[in-house]
């Protein structure tokens, strides 16, 4: 990830909310699907050594990946603050090999679980891993290579059984997930697992048009569906192609069409683990209108840069300050919204 004036300064507090947050390990909800009466304890710490606290698996996960790429490119700022070598022992407490030989196991051993939210997040934190520069990197990415190929398999074998799409906003969006798990393949020398994740995007979505937008948000949803699918589809295309893509799928946006798309959302309680959402939904829209006004003429991208910085703004003050259902998961959301590339 690029580094970000604004993940700069707030650098150190989200890499300590992240420990917190890491740290906690109830209320916790578990997705531990029983297969009989001598399988229901679902103590997070037996169940996942690794990624438990956060709430729940796949928020532990990006939390974890989140504390990871501020270590990686903003370790001054966490050294400065005390915070660097704190992190650094959490994530050697945590990504240990017995750890994460317990986690692929559990993965493999449920081919459904966290599909496909958490495991785009447990790639994305490979390819962080394989690539990082940290001190200890290459111990704790030979930990978590193995949860890796879990997914990659599980993903080959998940996409030729799935007819259609999930388009709603929430944990199973396909193009979410797709773009993750696209960015992490590419970096993680998966040729295979990435020429299917392209292929079933085309297919699922290269000859969509003129999305309803109106219809958007949900009342908690913490992705947009028209973004999202937008997003993943500048992954996908070449330049040339996905402006024409663009105009057919959302025409007119950045020229007073689609409004919808580039207000801030309303959150009324900021407790509500499920209404609290939408706070995610202004940070990934923040991520994604950048990344496709890319394909816009200037002035029409600007109109959504700006869109983009009141959506972060309008979410900052929550990141570390606001109640756990926001803190356990937005650090991830906002260094999306302000470096991914």
């Amino acid at each position: 990830m690029s580094p970000s004036p604004l993940v700069r300064r707030h650098a150190a507090d989200w890499a300590a909310i992240a420990r917190e947050v890491v740290r906690t390990p109830y209320p916790y909800s578990s997705g531990h699907l029983a297969t009989g009466p001598a399988d229901t304890d679902i103590t997070p710490q037996r169940l996942h050594p690794a990624f438990h606290g956060s709430l729940d698996w796949h928020s532990c996960v990006h939390m974890t990946w989140s504390l990871l790429t501020l270590m990686e490119s903003y370790a001054g700022e966490l050294a400065q603050a005390g915070g660097l070598e704190p992190s650094r022992v959490l994530v050697q407490e945590r990504l240990t090999p017995g750890h994460l030989a317990t986690e692929a196991a559990y993965l493999r051993a449920r081919p459904a679980f966290e599909r496909p939210y958490g495991w785009a997040w447990a790639a994305q934190l490979g390819a962080l891993l394989r690539h990082s520069t940290l001190e200890g990197a290459d111990v704790w990415w030979a930990a978590v290579e193995p949860l890796c190929d879990v997914v990659a398999d599980h993903v080959l074998g998940w996409l030729p059984r799935q007819a259609y799409p999930v388009r709603h906003g929430k944990h199973q969006n396909d193009a979410f997930a797709f773009s993750l798990l696209l960015t992490a393949y590419r970096r993680l020398d998966r040729p295979d697992v990435v020429r299917a994740l392209e292929r079933r995007a085309t297919e699922w979505f290269g000859d969509d048009e003129d999305y309803p937008t109106r219809w958007e948000p949900s009342g908690t949803d913490f992705l947009s569906p028209a973004l999202s699918e937008a997003e993943l589809m500048s992954r996908v295309l070449d330049f040339d192609e996905l402006g024409v893509w663009l105009e057919r799928f959302l025409p007119g946006l950045g020229q007073g069409r689609h409004r919808t798309l580039l207000d801030v959302p309303t959150v009324h309680d900021g407790t509500d683990g499920q209404l609290v959402h939408l706070h995610g939904l202004a940070l990934s829209r923040a991520w994604q209108l950048r990344a496709v006004g890319r394909a816009l003429p200037p002035k029409r991208a600007a109109v959504l840069e700006e869109a983009a910085r009141r959506q972060v703004a309008s979410v900052l003050p929550q990141i570390t300050r606001g109640g756990f259902m926001a803190t356990h998961w937005l650090v991830s959301f906002a260094l999306l919204a302000e470096s991914a590339p």
